[in-house]
């Protein structure tokens, strides 16, 4: 028998990203350090999208479908990534990040938006569709 809890946070609804068009493929963030930050993220021609996270925290997992769903949908229109703050604590102090999960939205370089806490895959978007535009 399944496990009934396998896809409780939603990770089943990664596997097909809204808004992705024809022949959606799974696409996963990447990983970003304090160390290529500033040429991943900051450099970057199109928005990007950090979510700052570790293990230990249970929301963070909450959210990870939801980023995972992102990176698929937005594909080459703009970089999903991930920070781990335990290993990376230099971005997170520049910041002021106060809690996790906590995503930063960046464009030409410079915070425009960010997102403390646990939402919906929707929400995340919508806040990515504005730099977009």
């Amino acid at each position: 028998m399944a496990n009934p809890f396998k896809n409780i946070f939603g990770a089943k609804e990664a596997e097909t990203p809204v808004g992705s068009g024809n022949g959606a493929h799974k696409v996963e963030p990447i990983h970003v350090t304090d160390a290529d930050f500033e040429a991943l993220i900051l450099k970057s021609d199109v928005p990007a999208v950090v979510d700052l996270w570790a293990d230990w925290c249970g929301p963070c997992h909450m959210i990870a479908p939801s980023v995972e769903q992102l990176a698929s949908a937005y594909d080459g229109r703009a970089v999903i990534a991930k920070l781990n703050v335990d290993e990376n604590p230099n971005v997170p102090g520049r910041y002021g990040i106060m809690g996790i999960p906590t995503l930063l939205y960046f464009k030409d370089g410079k915070e425009v938006d960010r997102q403390v806490g646990v939402a919906g895959y929707a929400g995340l978007a919508n806040k990515l569709e504005k730099l977009l535009n």
